[in-house]
């Protein structure tokens, strides 16, 4: 069955409060499967010269410098750790992406059922590697912003590692937001076709406007779709123009789920809701359709 993921990331403002909200309408009006967070060690990412430079949107700005706004954004692993509980008591289930050695190993350490490598990360080894060897896991690795031969060797580095099976590989384009015509949701279908077998499951991750899109990329394979989730899109802040409010994310999770569940062949000629309107409607050699 499709898996929806509402991205949180940092649209919580660094607000535990709003954090614990967002998961609260993601699991209980939304209905989506995961609740997803993202994890940084900004001195561990970031340049002394980054880390002081100010934020290239002011207007989005959480602090005076760009580590200063990053770090207003961040919760501490104690913090991650009350979100899963909270995730746990809502029966959501708590996922991280993780964009730094040290954040990855504080995430690994709560035992979440996955752990998502983000597109920026997806070329640190050293970070992928300790997972492999650490975490049990499902690893979930985004392809935005990779050319097709970096993505055979992040798989072929699995495979030798005999962790592929526990890879889901997310068709991305990374922009925020992103226009249709740069989706290029045939690129789930090729992923399906090249790593079928290969890895787990194929996924969609977009950063796009509505929901039709999504829809779209369930009928080419994807068996997870993430979206980046928001409470009110007119919130400070990068990613909330390109996130769903509750009633978006409302509406992927049922239609996703409907049209999973329309997406098959006929068992049989006749189902038996056609049996009784041919009975009433259907012309046929020698009799008279009634009705």
């Amino acid at each position: 069955m499709v898996k929806v993921i509402a991205e949180i990331g940092c649209n919580h403002m660094g607000r535990l409060d709003i954090a614990k909200r967002m998961v609260e309408v993601a699991a209980r009006e939304c209905r989506a499967d995961v609740a997803k967070f993202q994890k940084r060690n900004n001195r561990e990412l970031l340049s002394p010269k980054q880390y002081g430079e100010p934020h290239p949107v002011p207007a989005n700005a959480y602090g005076e410098s760009y580590g200063a706004h990053r770090e207003a954004l961040e919760f501490s692993v104690e913090q991650h750790a009350e979100l899963k509980a909270h995730c746990e008591e809502l029966g959501v289930v708590y996922a991280t992406s993780v964009w730094d050695m040290t954040s990855a190993r504080e995430i690994a350490g709560l035992n979440p059922a996955l752990i998502k490598i983000p597109s920026a990360t997806n070329l640190n080894f050293e970070l992928q590697g300790w997972l492999c060897e650490n975490f049990a896991g499902e690893i979930h690795v985004s392809t935005g912003m990779t050319t097709r031969d970096e993505i055979e060797v992040v798989v072929e580095f699995y495979e030798q590692r005999g962790r592929a099976q526990d890879v889901v590989l997310y068709a991305c384009t990374s922009g925020y937001p992103v226009s249709f015509d740069d989706l290029c949701l045939l690129e789930v279908a090729r992923l399906r076709d090249v790593y079928e077998g290969r890895v787990k499951q194929i996924g969609f991750s977009g950063h796009h406007l509505g929901i039709a899109a999504d829809v779209a990329a369930l009928t080419l394979g994807a068996a997870w779709v993430e979206r980046h989730f928001t409470l009110d899109r007119t919130w400070k802040g990068t990613d909330h123009a390109a996130s769903l409010e509750p009633d978006g994310l409302r509406r992927l999770c049922r239609d996703l789920r409907n049209v999973e569940i329309a997406l098959s062949y006929k068992d049989k000629d006749l189902l038996d809701v056609e049996e009784e309107q041919r009975k009433k409607l259907k012309w046929l050699p020698g009799l008279r359709a009634v009705g």
